[in-house]
């Protein structure tokens, strides 16, 4: 299939040996209608050579069999650490607060599977969205989304894990928080309500490490950058004024392709069923990230 014929949020795309996998959350078929607030159970992965022509979908995971989750199945992420892969992502259920939860497989199109009981992110916690970092000592930390239905103006936050990944060695740390984007738009559920969405970690080649991540301002859901200002997660994170991308999309990533050429891939436009995965051509510049025309 066509990449403008899949239907999915939140596309990840992980480039391994020669050929490019992408995951998402579902919205279309075989999702439960209701897009991707319905109870599907699932994500599947696309396969392609070209970022263009897609097989698939191919489920390689599925809830049941005693996993907690039970609805929300959101924003799978897929990273290679010590020779597995590893998939983040983002769960909720009756009664538990919703949660990140790491899964492992031995190859990229599954099974994954849980890599224990509990999820990463804490347990009294509303999370989502959480992705993966290597510190410059190469230390694995996960970064992820407090929620702003829970603390109102949401807050991205770090937790250092153990080598295997399967606890936290660290208490969470709040690195920035949803209203210090200057054109952020209240979310309207309550007073002051900033959401913070999909934060994807990426260095520069000057060393300077950036994330981009996803709000709504004036101009619907945007794609914004914020950056620390000793090049770790433990530096004082800044949010910049002016947003990567626009235009009703957002939550993507970072990538580079088989010849080196760096994308980035969000979903557009941000309405319930509709979206698709878009990738776009990006450069570094002397004040971080553009989009190329």
């Amino acid at each position: 299939m066509r990449r403008e014929e899949i239907n999915i949020r939140d596309p990840f795309i992980l480039p391994f040996e020669g050929k490019y996998y992408m995951y998402g959350t579902r919205v279309g078929n075989p999702a439960a209608e209701g897009g991707a607030w319905g109870e599907q159970k699932g994500f599947d992965v696309y396969v392609s050579e070209d970022l263009e022509s897609w097989s698939g979908p191919k489920c390689v995971f599925s809830g049941g069999n005693g996993f907690w989750g039970t609805r929300d199945f959101w924003a799978p992420e897929v990273h290679v650490w010590r020779g597995a892969f590893y998939m983040f992502a983002s769960f909720k259920a009756e009664g538990r607060c919703r949660g990140t939860h790491i899964l492992r497989a031995e190859d990229p199109t599954g099974p994954f599977l849980p890599l224990t009981e509990d999820p990463a992110t804490p347990r009294d916690w509303e999370c989502l969205d959480g992705t993966f970092y290597v510190d410059r000592d190469g230390k694995p930390h996960i970064v992820f989304c407090h929620e702003w239905l829970q603390v109102r103006d949401g807050t991205v936050c770090e937790t250092e894990l153990s080598e295997d990944l399967s606890r936290a060695v660290t208490e969470p740390r709040m690195l920035w928080k949803g209203s210090d984007y200057k054109g952020a738009k209240n979310a309207g559920i309550a007073d002051a309500t900033f959401v913070t969405d999909g934060p994807f970690l990426y260095r520069t080649e000057a060393g300077e490490l950036l994330s981009i991540w996803s709000s709504f301002s004036r101009e619907g859901y945007e794609e914004l950058i914020a950056r620390s200002d000793n090049g770790e997660l433990d530096g004082n994170w800044t949010v910049d004024e002016k947003p990567l991308a626009g235009g009703n999309g957002g939550h993507g990533m970072i990538f580079r392709d088989f010849a080196g050429k760096l994308h980035f891939v969000m979903h557009q436009p941000n309405t319930s069923t509709k979206e698709r995965p878009v990738i776009l051509s990006l450069a570094e510049t002397e004040t971080g990230l553009a989009l190329r025309e």
